[in-house]
């Protein structure tokens, strides 16, 4: 049986769906991933553009709210923000909560904000690279 994770952001707009693409990509098969926000805010343009430049298509990705999964089971909630860890609602079925903040690229200013994505998808890369490290 697959160990499931569910990463969760405030708009689910770049970093929850950049570790969701991310974990897929990296770990293949070996994990179910979904991503969803508290406040759903529909998938920034520039995470589909940054997951592009190394070649993970995430342009079908949609942004979910956190309530489509009340319910059901995960291996492990991963919150990417500090408001969606406050924020997140309880899951009854969680084996194992963690938190992994990042920096809010699409805050970032709009000259600078294609070199902001590229830096958070890079970190979220290296913490997915040691999470798989650790738990296989």
């Amino acid at each position: 049986m697959k160990q499931r994770v569910l990463f969760l952001c405030t708009g689910n707009s770049a970093r929850s769906q950049m570790a969701e693409a991310l974990l897929r990509h990296l770990a293949e098969d070996r994990f179910e991933v979904a991503s969803a926000g508290t406040n759903p805010a529909g998938l920034n343009p520039m995470t589909v553009v940054t997951m592009q430049e190394i070649g993970v298509d995430v342009c079908q990705y949609r942004s979910k709210h956190v309530e489509e999964f009340v319910g059901q089971s995960f291996t492990y909630v991963i919150t990417v923000c500090d408001r969606a860890k406050e924020s997140c609602p309880v899951l009854p079925a969680v084996y194992k909560a963690l938190h992994w903040p990042f920096d809010d690229p699409a805050a970032a200013s709009e000259e600078s904000r294609p070199r902001h994505f590229s830096r958070v998808r890079d970190e979220i890369a290296a913490q997915i690279g040691r999470f798989l490290a650790e738990v296989g």
